[in-house]
């Protein structure tokens, strides 16, 4: 490949990483302006974040294998045009049913553009080392756009409004298609079938089990559309079971789970984005809807969160080598429990400083937490299963954060008491960092090493 064409692909891949993850993030500050100009109720925005999660960790199950069919480079052009034209339809919605069904199939361009963006990347690396260098610059510009996402969101609603937050995605993604017809070579496609009724099954079982949570505190539980909803996510997840046992080429082989490592970082992975996203989530509506700031305000407000998730990924690997992945993992965990009870305890005063000092410790401590789990999760299991551990892996992240914007947003209460509300979703959301520790006590004792018969038989 022509040294042209590569700084070509490798600068499309960190501008998609960018994208993809900006969007996670960026969406939080424009709630306020969602509620006054759209009417959105409560079930409504949180559906103006999970709509994306959704459709993202239902399809990522299957990227590497839709990647693989279509080709790399088509598939990135796919998801491309899916994500910038899904973005103008987010620009114009002139209604939330609007909006939140293009997030819908915006989330379905991400999970389409991401891992094809990494699998360019990577082939035009000349060899391991340039490999390994590219795939750290990838997950840092992801990790840029989270950060960046609520003071560039912060920044468009205050010259513009809420529409410019999605309108950035389109001036950026026609010249990015562009760019990748022209410049982008074709990667080799490789023969792999795709398990369409596994990944059928789990976004019945994902959006079942989302919808029920959002639509329930509204509806009621024993509402005909929630209680479908639980009948839909208990048929998906029995459906994706008896699916992944049948298939030859599954989308999540669930020999996976039989890993006690990976389990663990599948269930603590879960346990931080319910946290973390949960907790965005609430602080942004605190802060606009019960402390009247701006939307460019509360977007810096949360740049000591996100800002230091990047440099904490860099402390990640040096303080495993040195202290151990249980360690850092133990240790991430604790601070993040002390950090979210900090949280509820600064949220209590008229000032907006100690809330802001209680964010420094929590975007540490989840920036040092997602590599060490991410790397866990694919340590646990033999190189033949890393794609299939990364995919699995990180779905669990997005429908554990897609749960806690759903469980945190009847939470937080009314309008007219929001401060009480947020406590309680700061002390659930250190329960399930308590719980991540846990995990991370279980899955560090050694495992009891069977006594052969007959060395016990000659020990009596």
């Amino acid at each position: 490949m022509p040294f042209e064409h590569r700084r070509s692909v490798v600068a499309l891949a960190l501008i998609a990483s960018f994208m993809v993850f900006v969007d996670s993030t960026i969406v939080n500050v424009t709630l306020a302006q969602l509620a006054t100009h759209l009417h959105a109720s409560r079930a409504e925005l949180e559906w103006s974040l999970n709509a994306y999660t959704l459709s993202f960790a239902a399809l990522m199950l299957g990227a590497g294998a839709i990647a693989d069919t279509l080709g790399a480079k088509r598939a990135f052009l796919t998801g491309l045009v899916v994500f910038t034209a899904s973005s103008a339809v987010c620009a114009v919605a002139g209604s939330m049913l609007m909006l939140n069904l293009a997030r819908l199939v915006q989330g379905a361009g991400s999970a389409l553009l991401l891992p094809s963006a990494l699998v360019l990347a990577t082939a035009s690396a000349t060899d391991e080392h340039s490999r390994h260098r590219l795939v750290s610059w990838w997950a840092a510009a992801g990790g840029a756009g989270m950060a960046a996402g609520p003071l560039l969101g912060g920044g468009l609603v205050a010259l513009a409004n809420w529409r410019a937050v999605f309108a950035v995605n389109v001036v950026i993604g026609i010249p990015a298609a562009i760019w990748a017809l022209r410049s982008m070579p074709s990667v080799v496609r490789r023969e792999r079938r795709l398990d369409l009724a596994g990944m059928g099954t789990a976004t019945a079982f994902i959006g079942g089990l989302v919808f029920a949570l959002i639509e329930a505190p509204t509806r009621g539980w024993l509402d005909p559309a929630v209680l479908a909803a639980a009948a839909l996510t208990v048929a998906g997840l029995v459906s994706f079971v008896f699916v992944e046992r049948s298939v030859g080429a599954p989308l999540l082989p669930l020999e996976l789970y039989a890993d006690r490592g990976f389990a663990a970082a599948a269930a603590q992975g879960t346990l931080l984005n319910f946290a973390f996203y949960g907790v965005l989530f609430t602080m942004s509506l605190l802060l606009q809807q019960g402390r009247g700031l701006s939307p460019l305000v509360t977007g810096l407000l949360f740049l000591p969160l996100t800002g230091l998730i990047s440099i904490a990924n860099l402390c990640s690997a040096p303080l495993t080598r040195r202290l151990g992945r249980p360690a850092v993992l133990a240790i991430g965990q604790a601070v993040l429990t002390l950090a979210l009870l900090g949280l509820a305890w600064a949220s209590t005063s008229a000032a907006v400083w100690p809330m802001v000092l209680a964010l420094v410790p929590i975007g540490f401590s989840s920036g040092l937490l997602v590599p060490t789990m991410t790397a866990q999760s694919i340590a646990a299991v033999e190189p033949g299963l890393h794609g299939a551990a990364s995919a699995a892996f990180n779905t669990s992240r997005q429908i554990g954060g897609a749960i806690g914007v759903a469980t945190f947003g009847p939470l937080l209460g009314t309008a007219h008491n929001l401060t009480t509300g947020f406590i309680t979703c700061a002390f659930v959301a250190a329960a399930a960092s308590i719980a991540g520790l846990c995990v991370t006590a279980v899955a560090a004792i050694p495992r009891r090493t069977p006594i052969p018969v007959a060395s016990a038989a000659c020990d009596s």
